[in-house]
């Protein structure tokens, strides 16, 4: 992958500090200098496909450059000095380009993997240890685990007594850890910053990719045993040949196109499913499912699809999932058959919940404006405030993964293979965050224009350490001039990122979590009004009643952060004035509008009845003093069977009125025309 930023891009785009103005969002700059072929039908996939990235590069072409050029060289010492703007090389090519695939990555636990196709196709444990039977392979860490290829459900790899095919979940993981952190949360891994628990020698849980995880829900689909691969697609993982400067410019799937809806079976809906992406990408063209894809059946990786595969959203086949009369069958990777039983199928069998026809059925603008994993991902990774520290102080220094994965010799061998000593640049990138959370995530608009989860993407906060070891920049966020909603003042690039959290569950986040929560809006957690203002120094020491500090050799607890205003987790504030980046690749991302938040935002509903009860009205007063006389008791089931009982009469009453006016008036009518001189 040529773009720097297909993995984390949220971290990375925050990180564009030196040349942000000029840069700005047309991701320009990547890990090698290419181009785009200058014939377009050379585009891989079908002709709907083809025709589908058309028109959507042609709408965002910021996201779709022709051509790439290399990232600037890291700076040294003496150049951060002058400009320690220059210090966002060095974080890129020292932290983001390991998980590059030019890139052998860090020799630490979890985070063994091979370079190239190798990254994905040659297994690696967490341990880094070769376990085959070639007594000439190394039996030091950062080898692989077998000398064997693993790829589709054909390709069967053996390890000891147990055979496997297919790419397992934590070789993607092993890349898939930062950022948005789809491959740990796939898994059900969220970071924590505790040991816990222990091991039978009374040791801390050890580290893996770095981190610290509590165990949490696993996505539904790996639960069902179900790989990365058997939802992406090979564009999705290889590129279709042509440039995408952010990971949803790449990938082609959406939740609908094996699920459908509940009026409409996958195969029934036109490509590009939604009317709201990006305004005119949909082509109007049936899906329906295909025959024509022998190139598919010839590499045998793939049972046969008499009735055909599944489209994507953009047109291609989904080789994995073949329809079955008005069910589809999934041939997974790892050799299982799933049968997938359609929304529309599940309605029709009247086997989905009451709540289930609710949400997507009778709420028709859930499946217009939102997409399924808004409500279906029940928990999300967020870590609030990314503090990068650059120290360039008494020599420090680390290598440079993209000098080093350049430098490949005759043998195709790259230099992070051979001494990745020989590629130190200047200074050393020290990571920590504000705090973590993993419950109902904030809303906001992606890039297909439909509500979506948003999570911090990442929100660098930068300090850069000089050689005298003194700050040049202390906990500074950057501003971008003239984008989302700010002037020449600019706005604070710290991202707030639309997600697929890879969380799904066959149960739903709760009404609430959304129509009354100030966080969903994008207000802040408890509204923006819980922390303290974090453009201010925290003391805390001796103090008098007024605030007035006693001793004089006192630390700062919390230094200020200039530029914050707000809480991380606040990106909106009550007028609607976005207060970061929202999910900036993309025209159509940002936070709700003032309609969206208006549709969503039901906070406050209980006042509506309870400000007259228990005496706030006669009528309501004598209705309660009978239910107490009678010992009515009202619970949950109970109060929800009279606020349906109210609605009713309410919507009927006004009905009725209204027909009966309705009806007046054309009695009123009729009789003029019968008797005009009397109406006169």
């Amino acid at each position: 992958m040529n773009s720097l930023m297909m993995t984390e891009q949220g971290k990375i785009q925050g990180a564009l500090w030196s040349f942000g103005a000029k840069e700005g969002y047309n991701h320009t700059v990547g890990t090698y200098d290419t181009k785009n072929p200058e014939d377009p039908h050379k585009r891989l996939g079908t002709d709907s496909y083809k025709k589908y990235m058309t028109e959507l590069s042609e709408l965002e072409p910021q996201g779709f450059p022709s051509e790439m050029t290399e990232l600037p060289k890291a700076p040294t010492a003496e150049e951060i000095e002058k400009d320690p703007s220059l210090a966002v090389y060095t974080y890129l090519r020292q932290e983001c380009l390991r998980c590059h695939t030019g890139s052998k990555g860090r020799a630490k636990r979890g985070d063994f993997r091979g370079i190239g196709c190798a990254s994905c196709h040659i297994p690696y444990s967490n341990a880094g240890l070769y376990e085959g039977g070639d007594k000439k392979i190394s039996k030091k860490p950062g080898h692989l685990l077998v000398h064997t290829i693993q790829s589709s459900r054909k390709a069967k790899v053996k390890v000891h007594d147990v055979e496997y095919s297919g790419v397992p979940v934590e070789t993607c993981s092993t890349c898939h850890n930062r950022g948005k952190r789809i491959g740990v949360s796939y898994q059900g891994l969220m970071e924590t910053e505790y040991q816990a628990t222990f091991d039978e020698d009374g040791n801390g849980q050890p580290k893996l990719h770095t981190k610290r995880y509590l165990h949490m829900q696993e996505d539904i689909h790996y639960q069902k045993g179900m790989l990365c691969q058997d939802c992406h697609t090979s564009n999705d993982m290889h590129g279709d040949g042509f440039l995408s400067g952010a990971n949803l410019g790449a990938v082609e799937i959406e939740c609908q196109d094996c699920h459908g809806t509940t009026s409409a079976y996958p195969w029934e809906l036109p490509l590009g499913y939604s009317d709201e992406f990006n305004q005119t990408a949909k082509t109007g063209e049936p899906r329906g499912t295909t025959k024509t894809v022998a190139e598919y059946l010839k590499m045998g990786s793939i049972p046969d699809a008499p009735e055909g595969f599944i489209l994507t959203a953009r047109g291609n086949p989904l080789t994995k999932a073949v329809r079955k009369g008005d069910k589809i069958m999934m041939h997974l990777a790892s050799g299982k058959d799933l049968e997938l039983t359609p929304l529309k199928k599940l309605k029709e069998d009247e086997k989905l919940s009451r709540e289930a026809l609710v949400a997507m059925d009778q709420i028709q603008a859930h499946t217009d404006e939102l997409e399924c994993y808004t409500c279906h991902a029940t928990w999300a990774p967020q870590c609030y405030g990314c503090h990068v520290k650059i120290d360039y102080s008494e020599g420090k220094q680390n290598p440079d993964f993209l000098a080093a994965s350049h430098d490949s010799d005759i043998h195709g061998t790259t230099g992070g293979m051979r001494d990745l000593k020989k590629y130190l640049v200047d200074g050393k990138v020290t990571e920590t965050r504000s705090f973590l959370r993993w419950e109902d995530p904030a809303l906001s608009q992606n890039g297909e224009g439909r509500i979506s989860p948003t999570i911090p993407g990442c929100q660098t906060t930068i300090t850069v350490i000089g050689k005298d070891g003194k700050a040049l920049l202390q906990n500074h966020i950057f501003k971008i001039p003239n984008v989302e909603g700010a002037g020449e003042e600019g706005q604070n690039a710290i991202d707030m990122s639309p997600v697929q959290p890879h969380t799904i569950s066959k149960e739903s986040r709760t009404c609430e979590s959304c129509h009354t929560s100030a966080k969903a809006l994008g207000h802040g957690i408890g509204g923006g009004k819980l922390n303290g203002d974090p453009s201010k120094d925290t003391i805390i020491d001796l103090m008098t009643a007024d605030g007035r500090v006693l001793p004089t050799k006192v630390d700062q607890q919390i230094p200020r952060i200039a530029n914050l205003k707000n809480d991380y987790s606040r990106f909106l504030d009550e007028n609607g004035t976005q207060l970061m980046t929202v999910g900036h690749h993309w025209k159509l991302s940002g936070p709700l509008d003032a309609e969206q938040r208006s549709k969503v935002d039901r906070e406050g509903m209980c006042l509506s009845c309870h400000k007259n009860m228990p005496a706030g009205d006669l009528a309501v007063s004598a209705m309660v003093h009978a239910s107490e006389m009678a010992g009515f008791k009202i619970d949950k089931q109970e109060h929800g069977s009279i606020l349906n009982k109210l609605l009713l009469m309410g919507a009927w009453l006004q009905v009725l009125v209204a027909v009966g006016f309705g009806g007046y008036i054309i009695y009123r009518l009729f009789l003029k025309r019968k008797n005009p001189r009397r109406w006169k």
